[in-house]
């Protein structure tokens, strides 16, 4: 306010009249953000969650199998939302279907 009139009035306007951006030139990053997304995070997410569901739903009787924790087991029987898995002679445990994480070849339980 004490300063004011040292800043001749010509140079304020000046100053405060920018170019506003187009609408284009706004979204812009946006515009390019949206598709990259899309090809860096959903794509490849969607992709394993469907080679996720193709496994679980493909498991069989007598698959060799990894759970989410590391064990790993031979399945015995299967329901439709748990299945059996066989850990040891004796040794049974219930778990869900989504708790597979890897099918193992056959004989890989013989090797371990």
């Amino acid at each position: 306010m004490l300063l004011d009139f040292l800043i001749s009035p010509a140079y304020a306007q000046a100053t405060t009249a920018a170019k506003t951006p187009g609408m284009l030139e706004a979204f812009w990053p946006l515009i390019v953000m949206v598709p990259l997304f899309y090809f860096l995070l959903i794509r490849p997410q969607m992709k394993r969650q469907k080679e996720a569901k193709q496994m679980t739903e493909s498991l069989s009787k007598g698959d060799e199998v990894v759970l989410a924790g590391g064990i790993a087991g031979r399945i015995i029987t299967i329901g439709e939302v748990y299945l059996t898995v066989d850990l040891a002679d004796n040794v049974l445990v219930k778990v869900e279907k989504s708790a597979i994480t890897k099918v193992l070849p056959k004989g890989t339980l013989k090797q371990l």
